[in-house]
């Protein structure tokens, strides 16, 4: 990466982690004062829009904001690993727990419930797999293939189980849906994500190991078993997190695409973790605007500016001679 492009990286990262400790943090917790969004309504009208003005819009970027940051985060690992489909099963997982849980909690209206029922089934999928990769010897795409394939398979039976009452409330999940990210919900993602970041920050001189020579950390006596657990996991619950705006189908490329675009242009491991974060930032932000506008669906949205950032650098790093990526 040119030194130039890698200081404005940064400069947009302390940027958002600036953001994210004054405002979205505050707004999460639900200890931000009723002036910031009574001045927030005011410039989103002076720029000609009403999306400050809403309550449940701040509590989509702030879910947004944290899935921008997460995402990357345990996907740069993942797709580094080879395992980006890992995110892909256990957002079919997840889903089968929001069937199960809507079965159960329809009479409540409480959301939050389909989101720790959700949580549970993730995490039991995420050890469900690891559990069938050591146990059996299968390559790793076996035992994720059908723990995918399975989920999707109960899901689709707690829902016939149902009667289809329950059609709705699982339509959102499975295409994202602003509004279902209520307050306890939003609070629900920062928390999962300050502890996906403290575990990964505790962690990651072991994930980087493990990361690019398994062989060499195994001879080493490492735990590395326990760390691809732990990846696992970690795994399950920002796709948990992040399914209530990007819906089940689409949950994945928040882990995939951002960093398959900053390995295009980052020169290192780090580099790409901070490009990586900042695509999330973006591609989340300008998709959830683009969804209010026009009225589109917000995982679409950012999916779709997502994988538009990593067409422009795969075209700036076919001009500048091919990819000099950090695979």
């Amino acid at each position: 990466m040119r030194r130039s492009l890698a200081l404005v990286v940064r400069a947009m990262l302390g940027t958002i982690a600036g953001a994210v400790l004054v405002v979205f943090l505050p707004i999460a917790f639900g200890v931000m004062p009723e002036r910031f969004f009574d001045a927030g309504c005011s410039t989103g009208r002076a720029l000609g829009t009403e999306m400050g003005c809403y309550r449940f819009m701040w509590n989509t970027i702030t879910v947004g904001v944290f899935i921008g940051i997460v995402g990357p985060l345990i996907g740069v690992f993942l797709v580094h690993r080879e395992m980006s489909l890992i995110g892909e099963t256990l957002a079919h997982t997840a889903f089968a727990g929001v069937a199960f849980g809507t079965l159960l909690f329809a009479a409540s209206g409480w959301d939050a419930r389909l989101l720790l029922v959700a949580l549970a089934a993730a995490v039991v999928g995420a050890l469900g797999v690891q559990t069938l990769a050591r146990r059996t010897g299968s390559y790793g795409d076996v035992p994720i293939a059908i723990v995918l394939t399975g989920s999707f398979a109960l899901g689709t039976l707690f829902i016939d189980v149902g009667g289809g009452f329950a059609f709705v409330n699982i339509n959102s999940y499975l295409f994202g849906n602003i509004s279902i990210t209520d307050e306890r919900s939003v609070t629900l993602m920062a928390i999962l994500s300050l502890l996906v970041v403290a575990v990964v920050a505790l962690s990651y001189k072991q994930f980087l190991f493990i990361t690019f020579d398994e062989r060499a950390a195994r001879v080493a006596r490492a735990p590395v078993s326990a760390y691809n657990t732990l990846l696992i996991v970690l795994t399950a619950l920002v796709i948990v997190g992040a399914m209530q705006i990007l819906g089940v189908i689409l949950v994945a490329a928040m882990l995939v695409v951002p960093v398959a675009c900053a390995s295009l242009i980052a020169g290192s491991f780090r580099e790409t973790v901070y490009t990586a974060i900042v695509v999330g930032e973006l591609s989340v932000l300008v998709g959830i605007v683009l969804s209010w506008t026009f009225a589109l669906r917000p995982g679409a949205s950012i999916v779709v500016i997502a994988i538009g950032l990593y067409l422009v650098a795969v075209a700036r790093a076919d001009r500048a001679g091919g990819v000099s990526g950090t695979h």
